[in-house]
């Protein structure tokens, strides 16, 4: 048997992160080779996720470079800024190469984006660095499979094609004998078998780092609903709540709002375009109604700035320019209080062990006394209405 390793050289998109410890210093990776390592039987550490790029507005990412954030590295050009982050991804890849005898090496995005085939260094450099025997996937969910993975084979770089040893369909829904005779005509076009089929697994419980998460189907009875709006963030987070039984929806639909039990705003990379947002598709109206309503509702992180009075933005950090804007107005009160144990009728029901809680007193959180979990009955029932004390603060927990 070999001693196998994940690594990914980048990372893009709305790409939830891991932190681990290593040698004593917190690295930050994303959560996919996290817990890739784990299946592997060892240690994440930050050399397996070498680059990580998180967006934070529609022309700036925020850049990760072996687990530490660098500020410095963000407004460097596109073009500019790539052969920098080789040097790290290549050294990260020797790294390991001598610490393992066999490593699984994912790219991101496409090999064959010929407007920036110069300075892809994600998947051809990558490539041709390792050496590696190429396998290219294809989501046929989304359709068109067969069309990308010859196009992509037909533009890609030439060394590289002659690395690709076979396609994989993922994501397959339905009878694979239908594919025939697909497989076939795309091997007798390319020269590349097609290796395997994975067929489309919901409700698989990990973390999606680039897609809104899949709603809960069967589950019946208490109906969370995440608002998942465009910048939302680390939606993977509420994942204890489906295994834990209930009914929970990640949704931009004001239907899936108006039926809520509980309302959720999440974190948010760019809250300022989430709030415009909200408000070009008349969910502001909806979330106020819920209020309303007298049904709780939890912002975290950046969904719960979107819940007060006003939201300053002086360096213009999420937005073309400075300045601030009025918000929801949902929390009008500075000197609410909330503890987590007033939710623990349904939220801290999910789990059976102790929790740290937390408590926003003048928008600052506050760690309290440890609580524990209610019945596990309490999960399916519908929870009392919210007071004006309680509605009026979110929780960070």
């Amino acid at each position: 048997p070999f001693t196998t390793i994940w690594l990914r050289v980048s990372a893009s998109g709305l790409s939830s992160t891991g932190f681990m410890r290593t040698s004593g210093v917190l690295g930050e990776i994303g959560s996919a080779q996290y817990f890739q390592a784990l299946a592997a039987g060892v240690t994440p550490e930050v050399r397996m996720n070498p680059v990580l790029l998180k967006p934070e507005a529609e022309t700036r990412s925020q850049i990760v470079v072996n687990g530490t954030v660098r500020p410095e590295l963000a407004d460097v050009p596109w073009r500019e800024r790539s052969p920098l982050l080789w040097r790290a991804a290549a050294d990260a890849y020797r790294g390991l190469a001598a610490d393992y005898e066999l490593i699984v090496i994912e790219g991101a995005g496409s090999p064959a984006e010929i407007n920036l085939a110069a300075d892809d260094y994600v998947n051809t450099s990558t490539a041709k660095l390792s050496a590696a025997a190429c396998l290219l996937v294809s989501d046929i969910d989304r359709g068109g499979a067969f069309a990308h993975l010859y196009g992509t084979h037909r533009l890609m770089d030439a060394q590289v094609r002659t690395q690709v040893r076979g396609f994989v369909l993922n994501r397959f829904r339905g009878d694979a004998a239908l594919l025939a005779p697909g497989p076939a005509d795309l091997q007798a076009l390319t020269g590349v078998p097609t290796v395997a089929v994975i067929p489309m697994i919901a409700d698989h419980g990990l973390p999606e780092e680039d897609a809104v998460p899949a709603s809960t189907q069967r589950a019946v009875g208490l109906h969370i609903v995440v608002l998942a709006a465009p910048c939302a963030s680390n939606l993977d987070e509420f994942e204890p709540l489906r295994r834990a039984g209930l009914r929970l929806s990640f949704s931009r639909e004001a239907a899936t709002v108006a039926a809520a039990d509980w309302l959720v705003l999440p974190g948010s990379k760019q809250a300022r375009v989430d709030l415009a947002w909200l408000r070009a598709t008349g969910l502001d109206v909806a979330v106020r109604a819920h209020v309303a309503a007298g049904r709780p509702l939890i912002g975290i992180c950046g969904g719960l700035q979107l819940l007060g009075e006003r939201l300053d933005d002086p360096h213009g950090l999420e937005a073309s320019k400075a300045g601030s804007v009025r918000v929801l107005a949902c929390c009008r009160s500075r000197r609410a209080t909330a503890t987590a144990s007033a939710w623990r009728a349904c939220w801290c029901a999910s789990a059976r062990s102790a929790r740290r809680g937390r408590r926003c007193r003048r928008w600052r959180s506050k760690a309290t006394r440890s609580i524990w979990a209610a019945p596990a009955a309490a999960a399916s029932s519908r929870p009392r209405p919210m007071t004006r004390r309680m509605r009026s603060a979110g929780s960070e927990a």
